[in-house]
C-alpha cells in the first residue's frame, strides 16, 4: 500500500508539473480567449475522474455504513458502551468540522482564485449563485427521506442513502445471528468497493494535469501561491485540533495519556506516510490492548471509529469543500454553512480510512450545494500531503476514544509493560 500511495504521489505531482508546464506555456503565447475556450476541452479530462469518483459514492456509502452499523451486535445489549462511544464522535466531529468551518473563512484560501469564469457561460455560473443561496435548512429536511432507494442511488442523493443505510444496518444488527451471513455479503461487498476506491483514484494525475492545464492557462503562475496559503491553513487546523484532543485526553486519562503517546507513536506514523489509517488498524488494536484496554471494549469502539469518528477527514471535508466555493466566488451564508456542517456529520459517517476517501464526499458534498465538483482538482496536487496529516488525526482521535470510553466503563487496566 505504501509503494502504491508513494508512486500515485508521484504521478500527481508530475501531472501538476506537467499541466503546469503547459499552460503556462498557452498563459504567455496564447489570446486569453483562445485559452478560456482550451481550458474547456482539458476540463474534460478532470470530469471523467469526477464520473468515476461519482460513480462509486452509493456503493460505498451503503456497504461501508450498513456493515458499520450491523457489526454492533444486539443494540440493547451494547446500548451503554455504544452511547458513549457517540457521544464522543459526534462531539469530536462537532469540534473537527467548526474547526475547520471557522479556519477556512479565516484564512480564505480560496479567494485569490477568481475562478467563476471558468464556468461554461456567464447564465450558468449565476444559476448556481441563485441555488446555492437558495438552499435552506427546509430544503435540507426535505430531501433527507428518500422515496425509493434506487432513485436515491440513482441521483447520488447522499443523505437520503445514509438514512436507508442506517435503518437497514440497524434491522440488520435486531436480527442477530441470523443475518450473520447477510452481513457478511455486504462486508465482502464493501471490501469490493472500497478497493475500485483505489483503482478509480489512479486516473486522479490524468484529472490534475486537465484541472491544472485548464486553470493555468488562464490564470497564470500566481495561482500557486494559493497551495502554500492552502495548506498553511490546513495544518494550522490540525494542530489546534490536537491540542484541543489531548487536552480532553489528558483531563480524562492524566499522566497515562503520555503512556498512550508512546504506544500509538508507530501506528501514527505509519498512518501518516501511507496516508491510511486503515493500515495501522490490527498494530493500534494490539497496542491498545497492552496499554490496558479490555479487548471486548476495543473490538467494539474501535471499527466503530473506523466509520464514525474520523476527526481529521472532517475537519478537511469542511476546510475543502468551503475552500472550493470560495475559489468559484460562489456566496455561502453562515446559515448555508451550518447547514453544509449538518450534511458533513451525516456523510462522513459512511467514509473509511482508506486513502483520499474523503474527496469522494466533498465531491458528493459539492454537488449537492452546487458546487462546481471539477474543484477537486485544486486539491488533487496536495491532497497526499494534507492526507498525511489527517490519516495520523484519524489514529489518535480513534486511540483516545477507545481509552476514554475504557476509562469511562471503568475497564482500563494496568498496562502490559512486558510488550
Amino acid at each position: 500500500m505504501k509503494n502504491n500511495s508513494s508512486k500515485l504521489t508521484i504521478y500527481i505531482l508530475v501531472a501538476m508539473v506537467i499541466g503546469t508546464l503547459v499552460g503556462q506555456t498557452m498563459y504567455v503565447n496564447l489570446p486569453k480567449e483562445v485559452n478560456v475556450e482550451y481550458a474547456l476541452y482539458f476540463k474534460q479530462l478532470t470530469n471523467i475522474f469526477l464520473r468515476l469518483v461519482q460513480m462509486i459514492i452509493a456503493p460505498l456509502v451503503v456497504t461501508t455504513l450498513i456493515v458499520g452499523i450491523a457489526k454492533m451486535g444486539n443494540l440493547q445489549a451494547i446500548g451503554r458502551v455504544g452511547g458513549k462511544s457517540m457521544l464522543w464522535f459526534l462531539t469530536a466531529s462537532l469540534v473537527s468540522l467548526l474547526l475547520g468551518l471557522v479556519l477556512v473563512n479565516y484564512f480564505e484560501p480560496g479567494k485569490s482564485l477568481n475562478l467563476s469564469e471558468l464556468a461554461t457561460n456567464t447564465s450558468a455560473s449565476e444559476e448556481i449563485v441563485k441555488k446555492t443561496e437558495s438552499f435552506s435548512l427546509t430544503h435540507f429536511i426535505e430531501h433527507v427521506f428518500p422515496k425509493s432507494i434506487f432513485q436515491a442511488m440513482a441521483e447520488n442523493e447522499i443523505l437520503q442513502i445514509v438514512v436507508f443505510s442506517i435503518f437497514f444496518g440497524i434491522a440488520l444488527a435486531s436480527l442477530g445471528k441470523s443475518v450473520e451471513s447477510l452481513i457478511g455479503v455486504f462486508d465482502k461487498i464493501s471490501k469490493v468497493i472500497l478497493k475500485m476506491v483505489n483503482y478509480v483514484m489512479n486516473f486522479a494525475p490524468f484529472g490534475v494535469f486537465g484541472g491544472i492545464t485548464a486553470i493555468i492557462c488562464t490564470k497564470g503562475l500566481g495561482i500557486l501561491v494559493v497551495y502554500g496559503k492552502y495548506m498553511l491553513s490546513f495544518y494550522a487546523g490540525i494542530g489546534l485540533l490536537w491540542l484541543v484532543l489531548l487536552t480532553v485526553g489528558f483531563i480524562i486519562l492524566k499522566q497515562r495519556l503520555f503512556s498512550l503517546l508512546n504506544r500509538i507513536k508507530n501506528p501514527m506514523l505509519v498512518a501518516f506516510s501511507t496516508t491510511s489509517s486503515e493500515a495501522v488498524f490490527p498494530k493500534l488494536t494490539e497496542e491498545l490492548e497492552n496499554f490496558g484496554c479490555k479487548k471486548n471494549i476495543v473490538s467494539f469502539i474501535l471499527p466503530l471509529g473506523y466509520s464514525f469518528n474520523l476527526d481529521g477527514s472532517m475537519m478537511y471535508m469542511t476546510f475543502a469543500s468551503i475552500f472550493i466555493a470560495q475559489a468559484y466566488n460562489i456566496p455561502l451564508d453562515l446559515g448555508t454553512q451550518l447547514t453544509m456542517l449538518l450534511v458533513l456529520m451525516l456523510t462522513s459517517k459512511g467514509i473509511a480510512g482508506v486513502p483520499r476517501a474523503s474527496l469522494v464526499v466533498v465531491a458528493a458534498t459539492c454537488s449537492m450545494f452546487h458546487i462546481p465538483a471539477e474543484g477537486i482538482a485544486l486539491i488533487l496536487p496536495i491532497d497526499h500531503f494534507c492526507d498525511m496529516g489527517r490519516s495520523m488525526t484519524n489514529v489518535l482521535g480513534n486511540a483516545l476514544a477507545t481509552s476514554a470510553v475504557s476509562k469511562w466503563e471503568g475497564e482500563l487496566g494496568e498496562e502490559n509493560l512486558e510488550s
